[in-house]
């Protein structure tokens, strides 16, 4: 497994402040000693909570562009690729650990509206990318608005349904983008 670089090591603890102690904790300070570092080696890379918080949500950003970037030509497959990014097939721990660091992030951000702006141009992105995506954009889009409220449901724990509804749900939303692509 390859050595992770200082920066990533200064956004995992980052993450870990944020998941152990809440946004209202996430401090240079805080992150430095979650990571073992000086804060001279933390301001080196970051040199401002601003900053280390927009480095978390680029790195969000990155890893869900990354997780569609294997996206085929037929039509809808970008949207199946948006909903396979955004909810699991299972709903299982390791989802409910990166929902949480999602979760966190997105408090954080809020302290600094600011800090949504690359996520606000991203998600215009997708939207530009799902209407183009070779089938009704209002279809694509009523399925993409399902996606992102489902997401964020299961960040803010609202309401998320079970196991067996989550693959179900799932399934419903697979089923309506082939329906889609048919007409």
């Amino acid at each position: 497994m390859p050595r992770l670089s200082s920066k990533e090591r200064l956004l995992d603890a980052a993450a870990e402040v944020l998941l152990s102690k809440g946004a209202e904790a996430l401090t240079l300070e805080a992150v430095a000693r979650q990571a073992g570092v000086s804060k001279g080696g933390l301001f080196y890379h970051f040199p401002t909570k601003q900053a280390l918080v927009a480095a978390m949500v680029d790195r969000l950003i990155k890893a869900f562009d990354q997780a569609l970037a294997e996206v085929g030509a037929e039509p809808g497959d970008f949207l199946r690729a948006y909903l396979n990014a955004t909810i699991p097939e299972h709903h299982t721990a390791t989802n409910a650990s990166a929902d949480r660091v999602t979760a966190a992030l997105l408090a954080a951000v809020l302290v600094d509206p600011a800090g949504l702006a690359p996520l606000r141009e991203r998600f215009a992105a997708w939207q530009a990318r799902l209407t183009d995506d070779g089938i009704d954009p209002a279809a694509a889009t009523a399925v993409r608005l399902a996606i992102d409220g489902w997401w964020a449901a299961r960040l803010l724990g609202l309401g998320e349904p079970d196991a067996a509804l989550h693959e179900h749900t799932r399934r419903y939303l697979m089923e309506a983008i082939d329906r889609a692509t048919r007409h």
